[in-house]
């Protein structure tokens, strides 16, 4: 064949393929960028699912859809906040693992009361797969761990601050004590004579010397009270500090569990409360537990199956009589526990993730805990102590601490995320229906 010849054909089967490459663009549309983001891209494709994926939940939830142009600009406005945060994370070294993308699955769909194939389904009913979910929520939950990172830096909460928040008015309402509150109510008809007011006080005082005797609140107040709660033993009922009956608040706070108040005249007639029981405040015990644990995780290099099999062996080196905590420091995936043993400290309920306190509460003092898994791997514990400890005051500054945090890292966020797009360069495409014109910085 002349080379002449060779040239046309290769030419010839170019020409065809790209008359038939032309012939399928025209059937199937291409995707195109309708932003460029720094060093990455926003695809038409992705603000349309992303469009189809939250108008479909709306629709679901009965919420009426703001206007298409509306729609369109905020959603790219959040893809564009995305793509920066995930560019951040790259940067960072920032990831989210299979195991965690699991677990964190598993916790959705438990909070849901779904099970896996449940939750599948339903998203199938949204129009949405379940490998889009995946991928959305690991998403999220990268920029959730970028945002952590680069936000807490920036908030300090002080020791006056806390003290601010839980002298005012607010702070009392969401850290202070409630009241589980019982009455007793002796009548006094409105212009009641002298003689039956006497009689009404004299019969209140013979109450209130039979409660310090030991009778019981409640009992009594079915017999004698003429309140509306006496059927009811008298209760009131669970009330804040700053919810208090108005005759009795400045009393009850003072009063110990179930001592009965002074007698309290009223129009009414004359009145006794007490305290069947408190929570919150300043002076709250709490079951406590010391603890040291071992824990085994699976990795990317280890299964659920292989952790498994190590925890076993070290549960049945330690029943079997070999110390505790060198076998911690040398196996165990807790760096900071391990240190220490395996030592967690004292550790107070709700603390912990539910398996493991579920399985601290079961284990009897000093007995090895059989292997048990969290979200976080498998576990071997003991417990070596208990006790009820007085946490009120720390609570609360906690708890103060936390809502002070809240609201200064949510208006910190949404400094940074000013910050971060004004840094950033971004470029939308004019051309794409229903977006404004196109803007760059």
């Amino acid at each position: 064949m002349t080379v002449s010849k060779f040239s046309t054909l290769f030419w010839l089967l170019i020409s065809t393929f790209l008359f038939a490459a032309n012939l399928h663009a025209q059937s199937v549309p291409l995707d195109k960028i309708i932003a460029i983001v720094d060093d990455d891209i926003v695809m038409q494709s992705e603000l349309k699912q992303r469009i189809h994926s939250i108008t479909s939940r709306l629709t679901n939830q009965g919420t009426p859809l703001p206007p298409a142009d509306v729609m369109h600009k905020r959603v790219l406005d959040q893809l564009i906040l995305e793509n920066i945060q995930m560019q951040l994370a790259e940067r960072l070294g920032i990831r989210v693992g299979d195991t965690q993308l699991n677990a964190t699955i598993d916790n959705i769909t438990k909070s849901n009361n779904m099970t896996l194939a449940q939750f599948e389904a339903q998203l199938k009913l949204e129009g949405e797969s379940y490998a889009s979910a995946r991928d959305q929520i690991r998403r999220e939950m990268i920029i959730t761990r970028v945002q952590k990172r680069e936000v807490d830096r920036r908030v300090r909460v002080t020791d006056l601050e806390i003290e601010n928040f839980l002298a005012s008015k607010e702070g009392r309402t969401r850290s202070g004590a409630e009241y589980y509150i019982g009455h007793i109510l002796i009548a006094v008809p409105e212009s009641a004579p002298l003689n039956i007011i006497e009689a009404a006080e004299k019969r209140a005082n013979n109450i209130l010397a039979e409660l310090k005797g030991g009778e019981d609140f409640q009992k009594m107040a079915v017999a004698k009270s003429d309140g509306r709660q006496a059927l009811n033993g008298g209760v009131i009922g669970w009330r804040k500090e700053n919810e208090l009956p108005t005759i009795a608040e400045d009393i009850i706070p003072s009063l110990a569990i179930r001592e009965p108040s002074k007698l309290i005249r009223t129009s009414s007639g004359f009145h006794i409360v007490t305290v069947l029981d408190k929570r919150g405040g300043n002076e709250q015990l709490i079951d406590q537990a010391l603890v040291r644990h071992i824990l085994i995780s699976p990795s990317e290099i280890r299964t659920n199956e292989e952790a498994k099999e190590i925890i076993d062996k070290l549960y049945e080196r330690i029943t079997g009589g070999d110390d505790f905590a060198p076998i911690a420091k040398s196996h165990s995936d807790d760096p900071v526990s391990a240190i220490d043993g395996g030592s967690l400290d004292w550790v107070s309920p709700g603390q912990m993730v539910p398996e493991f306190d579920n399985m601290m509460n079961q284990v009897a003092l000093g007995e090895i805990s059989k292997p048990f898994r969290s979200q976080f791997g498998w576990h071997i514990l003991q417990v070596t102590e208990r006790r009820k400890q007085d946490m009120g005051a720390l609570i609360q500054t906690n708890q103060a601490k936390r809502i002070i945090h809240k609201h200064k890292y949510e208006k910190e966020l949404s400094n940074w995320l000013l910050e971060i797009k004004g840094e950033a360069f971004i470029e939308i495409k004019s051309e794409i229906k229903g977006l404004p014109s196109a803007e760059s910085h």
